[in-house]
């Protein structure tokens, strides 16, 4: 038998460390088909954006983490039930096809837009690595260029402006590494007044971190006032077109950095597939992950499945926190049906959440009980240790994360990343 998974996620990943070892016993074929051959791991995407830790050490190759399953770098197009047969195009542009016997799907998802006029053109995401990498860049860019003009200068301005649209976790979080971040760069830079530089928050519902506590996320709002980051809540962004910031209550202004970090969808696999999805595009599955019309074939998890939640009613939301618990829960189904066995309803109740605000303060509930301050950020990185991936992963985070406790923040800005030839083309027009 030939298990193929399709996406190397937290779900993807969890169901096939723990499938690999019973399916080679037994002796079935375990496959895992992914775009890319690391799993990252997104909760420490601002600290590795911020210069707390190399981004090399957020990503886990999948070939180290795995071991004895077959892993097939490519993205799939198309997944024919019927014939039982997923349609994959390879690193080289080669399309090709596999076959399975069981077929387990969490794809994951991309970052959510909006028809924002500007937004395609001027933001950037905070979903993957590159965008973290790119908005370290960007933002360290924007300081030298607001050095290198006049005091009043509208462009030194408009460089020195930050707008982040989401305030959820990932914008609060990436938002306060990398204003950290530079205030570390512009004590190196004499040209910058500390108090120069905008950083702005944009939330269109009333409240920031809307899934937490309402008494935490207020501490978070003070906390960030603090620190002379604007908070505008209830607010949406209108356009940004010829870079310049509309917003819904009427003001405008010039920024040269807006980032887009209000939510996920899910990858359209599903309905490109003509499997069944709801009004969201998730694909529509039972408690036990089995996708509806396909039963104990193909299987689904992660956040882009509609996994009903049992627990807390409606549907289990798109955090690393579940998707890690349905990979396990939808490995031990998968085995149960080869073996003849029973499959399992998806049962979980959440521990807690947690968010960090830097400079060691944060806010979380866990297990009921709100933290806030220097416990509730101990908590956080305590936690995301935990669940990263390989000991050497976690070795190089504590290794990271002692080193910024005696050194600066690193500042070095890589912007040659984004255009590696450049360099070699100039040099061969000359």
């Amino acid at each position: 038998m030939h298990v193929v998974i399709v996406g190397g996620g937290a779900a993807g990943l969890n169901a096939a460390r723990h499938l690999e070892k019973r399916l080679r016993k037994a002796g079935h074929q375990l496959t895992l088909v992914t775009s890319e051959n690391v799993f990252l791991y997104q909760s420490l995407l601002p600290e590795a954006a911020g210069g707390t830790l190399e981004p090399r050490h957020v990503v886990v190759p999948l070939r180290s983490a795995l071991g004895r399953a077959r892993v097939v770098v490519g993205s799939v197009e198309r997944v024919d039930a019927q014939r039982r047969m997923i349609h994959l195009r390879g690193v080289d542009g080669d399309g090709f096809e596999m076959p399975f016997d069981q077929l387990v799907l969490t794809p994951g998802s991309r970052s959510r837009t909006l028809p924002v006029p500007g937004l395609a053109q001027h933001g950037i995401g905070f979903k993957t690595l590159g965008e973290a990498i790119l908005l370290r860049n960007h933002v360290l860019s924007r300081l030298e260029a607001a050095s290198q003009r006049p005091p009043r200068d509208p462009r030194r301005r408009a460089a020195l402006t930050f707008v982040f649209v989401g305030a959820g976790y990932a914008g609060v979080e990436s938002l306060a590494e990398l204003e950290d971040l530079s205030r570390w760069a512009m004590k190196h830079i004499p040209e910058l007044g500390p108090d120069e530089p905008r950083w702005m928050l944009i939330e269109a519902r009333d409240e920031i971190l809307p899934e937490i506590d309402v008494g935490l996320g207020r501490y978070a709002a003070r906390e960030l006032a603090r620190r002379g980051i604007e908070i505008r809540t209830g607010t949406r962004l209108e356009s940004i077109e010829g870079g310049v910031v509309r917003l819904s209550d009427g003001e405008s202004f010039p920024a040269e950095t807006l980032v887009w970090t209000t939510g996920v969808k899910p990858e359209p696999l599903g309905a490109s597939s003509s499997l069944p999805v709801d009004d969201q595009g998730r694909l529509r599955v039972d408690a036990a992950m089995r996708v509806e019309g396909h039963e104990d074939l193909v299987w689904a998890a992660g956040d882009a499945a509609a996994v009903p939640d049992l627990v807390g009613g409606g549907f289990c939301p798109p955090s690393a926190q579940y998707a890690t618990r349905q990979g396990k829960r939808l490995a031990a189904n998968v085995l149960a049906t080869l073996e003849g066995g029973e499959v399992e309803p998806f049962r979980f109740k959440a521990l807690g959440v947690l968010c960090s605000l830097g400079r060691y303060k944060g806010v979380a509930i866990v297990l009921g009980v709100p933290v806030r301050g220097f416990p509730a950020w101990f908590l956080a990185r305590t936690y995301h240790l935990l669940q990263l991936p390989t000991l050497n992963r976690k070795v190089r985070v504590v290794l990271d994360w002692t080193l910024s406790l005696f050194f600066p923040r690193d500042v070095a800005a890589l912007g040659s990343l984004h255009d590696p030839t450049d360099a070699f083309e100039r040099a061969s027009d000359e």
